[in-house]
This record gives structure tokens, sequence and C-alpha cells, in this order.
């Protein structure tokens, strides 16, 4: 039986939408540079974090680890697969990942559909939900 190890997200600005999904995930946040990390970003060109192509961001012990990868296409089709996360108040919490740069895309009952900031949906569901 598989487990789910990571969830990739292509993107155009990995640093950007890593800082938006660490900010969105409870217990998340971007993986630290060491130096072999810097070493590998300098042995590309890079000057830095902020130009990474794969940025890490983990979460709790045993929750799957976030990565954001630099594609050159952009976005152009609804997302076939998307996240679905739990608040326990979705209007304050809407509001909160509004302010962080997501789009709202659509309000149902109980429930918002969002975009990240470059396009990716997701829904944003009541806690305690089955």
């Amino acid at each position: 039986m598989a487990l789910l190890h990571d969830i990739v997200f292509d993107c155009r600005h990995p640093a950007a939408l890593a800082r938006f999904w660490a900010e969105l995930l409870d217990d998340y946040a971007v993986a630290p540079y060491d130096e072999a990390e810097l070493e590998r970003l300098r042995a590309l060109g890079l000057s830095g974090p902020e130009e990474d192509p794969t940025v890490l961001v983990e979460g709790p012990q045993g929750a799957p680890r976030v990565w954001f990868v630099l594609v050159p296409e952009p976005k152009t089709v609804k997302n076939r697969v998307h996240l679905d996360v739990r608040a326990a108040d979705v209007e304050a919490e809407g509001e909160r990942l509004r302010a962080l740069g997501a789009v709202e895309v659509a309000r149902h009952q109980n429930w918002i559909v969002l975009a990240d900031p470059e396009g990716n949906e997701f829904c944003l569901q009541p806690a305690g939900g089955g």
C-alpha cells in the first residue's frame, strides 16, 4: 500500500508560492536553508532562496511535505486535483487568506472556493466535517 509523501505544485515563482502555503497551513513552514542548500543554489548560478527553483514547505512529523517547482508555462486550465483545507471559522479564515493573496472563486452554502496567487484552486471548509 502506498503512502502520501509529497504534494507538488508546478509554479512560476516557487519561493513566493511556498510562503503563501506555509502561511495558509497550520504548523507548516518553508524549510530552512543551511549552508549546503545555499551552496547548491550558488552552483546553479542563483543568488539565494528567492531564486530557488524547488522550494520545500514542511509540516508536522508524518504530514505530507509540499514542494513548489519552477515551470516555464503559466497555469491555463482548471485544476484536475485540488486541496481541501478546514478552519473553525470559514469566514474569518477566508478573510485571512484573501489578505495573504488568495482570490475567492466561488461561494457555496458552507464553504468557499479560493485560488492561491498563481490560480491553483482550493476549498475552504468548516472544521469538523466528514
